[in-house]
């Protein structure tokens, strides 16, 4: 991030560059890693948003597992990552996935576990049809609150589990500005993106009698392959076969598809200039798991 200078004064480049009082530079001293020896967990870490949360996560020091269905990307990404940073296999819909990937954690990294992010979620179809009240399906509707509510509650559920006995933690969840408009998602993803800042608030209160933190990000909208699939699908009703899980057939956007849909989103936005983008959320996750956001 670039600083402003004064005209007597030298400007300071990220890595921390300094002088010493005959005017020569100083050896420079390395930024400071704001989860150096912690163990992270980020659900749906392999693509996306998530896959920001972990390459942040692992450049500030932590040791990440990365637990996601996509197993190519996962493992890729562990791969590119080093040691690390690791993959297992876990569907945050089932308990038994959840529970084996924080003990597969504790046991990789001697019991230690002090973050779990819950990012995995899905949009769920995004059809004209399926975004109205009128075309309710009751079968889409539990399939999207079983990954993104169901999910991050056993998440916090086995989470708290490895962090209460250590008096220490955090839990942090990505939600949706959904989770705090109207208007802007599917019925079901809505509804997913309210509940998990109804558990947010929930867990912290419990959780927090035992020293676990327990906060959520609400994102406004980013030009994920998820989202950009997504606005296909709106734009193209008839290519949505209701057979093919929509969520998980991603296809690489183009840079035009990107570019396209960041324009859209700056349209939206209150807050004009920047543009949202994954690594912007990943700021805010590290913040709060980091021990700069110790009470909060």
């Amino acid at each position: 991030r670039p600083e402003i200078a004064h005209a007597h004064q030298p400007v300071m480049s990220p890595s921390h560059h300094g002088w010493d009082g005959n005017g020569a530079a100083a050896v420079p001293t390395p930024m400071p890693k704001r989860l150096d020896g912690k163990v992270a967990i980020v659900t749906g870490g392999a693509r996306g948003i998530g896959e920001a949360i972990v390459r942040l996560f692992a450049k500030h020091g932590a040791r990440v597992v990365i637990a996601d269905i996509d197993d190519a990307a996962g493992e890729a990404l562990a791969s590119a990552l080093g040691p690390q940073v690791s993959f297992v296999r876990c569907d945050v819909s089932v308990e038994d996935d959840v529970r084996r990937a924080v003990d597969w954690a504790l046991s990789r990294h001697g019991g230690r576990l002090d973050v779990y992010c819950n990012n995995a979620g899905v949009l769920g179809r995004q059809t004209r049809a399926a975004r109205s009240i009128l075309s309710f399906d009751a079968a889409e509707f539990d399939r999207v609150l079983r990954v993104n509510a169901l999910g991050a509650a056993l998440g916090m559920k086995h989470a708290a589990r490895a962090m209460a006995p250590r008096r220490a933690g955090s839990i942090v969840s990505v939600a949706s500005v959904a989770a705090v408009l109207g208007g802007l998602g599917p019925h079901a993803y809505t509804a997913s993106k309210h509940a998990i800042v109804g558990l947010t608030k929930n867990a912290a209160c419990e959780l927090g009698a035992h020293g676990v933190r327990v906060n959520c990000v609400s994102p406004f909208g980013v030009a994920t392959p998820m989202l950009i699939n997504a606005w296909r699908q709106g734009h193209d009703d008839a290519t949505a076969d209701a057979d093919r899980d929509l969520d998980l057939d991603v296809t690489v956007p183009s840079d035009q598809e990107v570019e396209k849909m960041e324009e859209v989103v700056r349209g939206l936005a209150t807050l004009k200039g920047p543009t949202l983008r994954p690594r912007d959320i990943a700021e805010a996750v590290l913040f709060l798991a980091s021990d700069e956001a110790r009470y909060i």
